[in-house]
């Protein structure tokens, strides 16, 4: 018998996040562990009157493979690729991974060559069809987060089914707030940094494109960036996890980067130009994802947080930033992991991971559960 939860997380998936319509066709990419949420969204599909496509992935067979990578193999599965996409209207993604860490050994250069070959692809899906992307539980997943097998199953099928239409009306003033903003000041312990977003779009995301969701982002100003960030929850990185990380700018610029594994960091940061700089500055709002768990899926949306990023920005709040690399990295403002501040043209709008303007009070834990 199906968990209900699954059930309506294909619902969810299919209503709200790429709204398919009768004849249209969907791509679900998923790991052979998300079989049960795979099946339901095939049944639910052709409920519809839509076109199910089914792509299985594998990390065993996509380590060996990253580790022969030559530049000539990937323009071919560019070319595949682009033509999939091309052919269908939606695009699922469901990872069900047992080892974030499976490509720890692939040598960077290959990752590199891949980027630059298949960004075309990516940029085509993300800009062109409904997408959204997803995580399905597995052992692999609750041990990052330190729980049973059970209890994270009902934890991530818990925050992945939130009511996301009541998330989104609460996000529209936080939208309008950033979108009238110059300046931002971000405080907290070994942080104190200053950028402005002004006239660049704020974006709402309330289950579209990832579950579990639940996050407004823009992007600043790309030279305006000044001081240092330091981050206080793990940093996964292509199978790499950084923790102290800790970046000082100047107009714009990383000139220092500093991490448990400072060289490595820095290797990342000099992979191209748009590296050291930032695109993407976002707020986190999810009410049932409170601790990090060293999957950006859900880190990113941490009720209390904010995420700040160094690499390529997003077309829909565009700086001009280019980069082979998009590094969410984390920092928790509540009470218990330090506490800080955001300044919004400096008015405080949220002080410990709570919004203290009237107006935004209705994005808070207690408002959104």
């Amino acid at each position: 018998m199906v968990d209900p939860r699954i059930k309506q997380l294909a619902k969810t998936i299919l209503a709200h996040s790429i709204k398919l319509q009768s004849k249209q066709r969907v791509l679900i990419k998923g790991h052979v562990n998300a079989k049960p949420l795979i099946l339901e969204l095939i049944d639910q599909t052709y409920q519809l009157g839509a076109y199910p496509y089914v792509e299985m992935l594998d990390d065993d067979i996509s380590r060996q493979l990253f580790m022969g990578y030559e530049k000539e193999q990937l323009e071919t599965i560019r070319d595949w690729d682009m033509k999939k996409y091309q052919d269908v209207d939606a695009i699922v993604v469901i990872i069900g991974e047992e080892n974030d860490a499976e490509l720890a050994d692939v040598p960077r250069e290959k990752f590199r060559i891949r980027g630059e070959v298949m960004k075309p692809v990516q940029q085509f899906y993300i800009n062109n069809r409904k997408w959204v992307l997803l995580n399905f539980p597995t052992r692999g997943l609750a041990q990052k987060a330190g729980m049973s097998s059970p209890k994270f199953a009902d934890f991530l099928l818990d925050v992945c089914n939130v009511d996301y239409q009541k998330m989104a009306k609460a996000m529209k003033p936080l939208k309008a707030l950033m979108e009238q903003t110059d300046r931002v000041r971000i405080v907290a312990p070994g942080t104190d940094l200053t950028f402005s977003i002004k006239g660049i779009p704020a974006i709402m995301c309330a289950g579209e494109n990832n579950i579990p969701d639940g996050e407004v982002f823009t992007a600043p100003v790309r030279d305006s960036v000044n001081g240092t960030i330091a981050y206080n929850t793990p940093c996964p990185y292509q199978g790499t996890t950084f923790r102290n990380v800790s970046l000082t700018f100047k107009d714009g610029k990383i000139v220092e980067a500093r991490a448990d594994q400072t060289e490595k960091i820095n290797e990342i940061f000099d992979i191209d130009e748009g590296a050291r700089y930032v695109g993407e500055f976002a707020i986190g709002v999810n009410p049932l994802i409170r601790e990090p768990m060293g999957d950006i899926l859900f880190d990113e949306k941490i009720c209390g947080s904010l995420h700040f990023t160094p690499g390529e920005a997003y077309e829909e709040a565009f700086n001009g930033n280019r980069s082979s690399i998009h590094w969410d990295m984390v920092l928790i403002q509540r009470p218990e992991y330090g506490g800080g501040e955001i300044y919004f043209d400096d008015v405080l709008i949220r002080k410990d991971g709570l919004f203290v303007v009237d107006e935004l009070e209705g994005l808070n834990p207690d408002s959104l559960k």
